[in-house]
């Protein structure tokens, strides 16, 4: 088997099942990745691409199918096998030890020593080195991980990643937390490796991505692979989208609704985190969605997270109905009628080993308890009448929330609010490593929720998607309010331009 260049495949993944006690995982996936390409892996939130590549990453073991890698078929019986091969992975939930450093991070299980002792200043100057190629020298290898931003925390297992003289590096969603400028930096790192002949296996659920850095495609769907070797800049969107769903979907966000008059529910007034955000004020009213626009480390997430008391302001206030809320005090924030879908679902809504029926009820405990016991048919009960109303899929209400994919996540943290009957709904981040049909739900149901009179503020590093999305708009920069007005008086160039020149407007 040869690629369209002439080359042969470095990794030919064929006929690959795998089963888990009640579902097959994977049906039936082949796919084949030449030396040096961008090979995008595309598909809705539970398709299978998390199990394909854990398959080959050696974290589990098909039940059928082959492994082909460099002409000979391997068994990758564990995680040390494939990087032994040659295969590095960049998971979309990063793998790091916050207490330890930058380059003990990256070094970890294949520490530098010479006569049996460290060579931490070895580690250090060649961490340096991996930073500088990746385009982020500012970041010292003496910091701890857990010190850095979301950004940075993805730059260094990205490092990790190319210290192991990988042959082909899977990245799983990584620009997720990136802003724009890093994205770039990011394509040319991608474009470097591929040139020495690296192969890179690219997952993103931005469709618009992969026209810029693909290669080929292959997509999956319930399992399978519907479709391989597209090409990634020549094959439209629409044939994607269709491959991906079974079905044509638009972009397009739900219509608006007419925000009615009236007071304001949640009034923030000159709110300051000194070193984060300083002097923030706005007002949302009932029905109405705000947006809130800016680049990764703008301090919409800081905003958002003081507002639900999860951190405590320097200066200024949260009021909701009137009443002013107690700074740093989520219980008074919930008891106001605050809701927080935060940007990491996974380690900070979900408990991820817990069934989606406790997950969903976890904030309106008290409802199911009798006598000091909680009454499980009665939380059970409203937990799949909520999860049947927002189509959670799979529709069962006992199963561990973590064997769902990341769509269907967001749809039970929104799931555990709605239970609650917030009347204050932050949303940060969305729709985060979720697929274009799962968005669309997303989309239809935060809008349902603005139409029965709930106040929502939405975070979003996409534009398009805060322009969509909202009503109005704040632009944040630097910690500030750089600018308000309507969504249908801004586009992405204006906001951008606004973000660009850091002035308040």
């Amino acid at each position: 088997m040869t690629g369209g260049n002439g080359a042969s495949p470095l990794l030919v993944m064929a006929g690959i099942v795998k089963r888990f006690p009640g579902v097959t995982a994977l049906g039936g996936v082949d796919l084949d990745v030449l030396p040096g390409e961008v090979h995008c892996l595309l598909g809705q939130n539970g398709a299978g691409k998390s199990t394909l590549i854990k398959v080959l990453a050696g974290v589990h073991q098909p039940d059928e199918g082959t492994i082909t890698w460099n002409g000979e078929e391997v068994t990758l019986a564990h995680p040390q096998a494939a990087m032994d091969r040659g295969i590095a992975t960049i998971y979309q939930e990063l793998d790091l030890v916050e207490g330890l450093t930058v380059s003990e991070n990256i070094f970890l299980g294949q520490e530098r020593s010479r006569f049996g002792f460290s060579q931490r200043s070895a580690a250090r100057a060649e961490t340096a080195g991996l930073l500088e190629r990746l385009g982020h020298p500012e970041i010292s290898p003496s910091t701890e991980v857990g010190q850095l931003s979301a950004a940075g925390q993805q730059i260094v297992s990205m490092a990790r990643a190319l210290s192991r003289d990988a042959r082909l590096i899977v990245m799983d969603e990584p620009s997720a937390v990136l802003d724009g400028g890093e994205v770039e930096r990011l394509f040319g790192v991608i474009r470097d490796l591929t040139a020495q002949g690296v192969a890179v296996v690219y997952i993103s659920h931005r469709l618009e991505e992969i026209r810029v850095i693909g290669d080929r495609v292959t997509v999956l769907k319930d399992g399978r692979t519907v479709a391989t070797g597209l090409s990634a800049k020549e094959t439209p969107t629409s044939e994607v989208i269709r491959l991906m769903t079974g079905r044509s979907i638009e972009y397009v966000f739900p219509t608006r609704g007419v925000v009615p008059d009236g007071e304001p529910l949640l009034e923030v007034t000159g709110l300051t985190r000194r070193g984060e955000f300083a002097d923030v004020s706005f007002t949302v009213r009932p029905g109405e969605v705000l947006g809130l626009a800016g680049l990764v480390g703008a301090g919409r997430s800081e905003i958002v997270e003081t507002v639900f008391g999860a951190r405590k302001a320097d200066a200024g206030t949260v009021a909701v109905g009137g009443r002013a809320l107690r700074p740093g005090s989520v219980g008074a924030a919930v008891s106001a009628g605050i809701g927080l879908a935060p940007e990491e679902r996974k380690s900070q809504a979900l408990v991820l080993g817990d069934s989606v029926a406790s997950n969903i009820s976890m904030a309106t405990l008290a409802r199911f308890a009798k006598a000091g016991w909680l009454d499980h048919t009665a939380e059970h009960r409203a937990a799949q009448e909520l999860a049947t109303s927002l189509e959670l899929r799979p529709a069962g209400v006992a199963r561990e929330v973590r064997t769902l994919s990341g769509g269907n996540q967001q749809k039970v943290v929104l799931a555990r609010w709605l239970l609650r009957g917030c009347r204050v709904l932050l949303l940060d981040e969305p729709t985060r490593g979720v697929d274009i049909g799962a968005r669309s739900e997303i989309y239809a149901l935060v809008r349902r929720l603005a139409d029965d009179g709930v106040a929502v503020v939405v975070v979003s590093s996409e534009i398009e998607e805060v322009l969509g999305l909202a009503d109005r708009v704040l632009v944040i920069g630097d910690g500030q309010v750089l600018h308000e007005a309507a969504s249908a008086d801004l586009d992405e160039h204006r906001v951008l331009d606004i973000i660009l020149k850091g002035d308040a407007a």
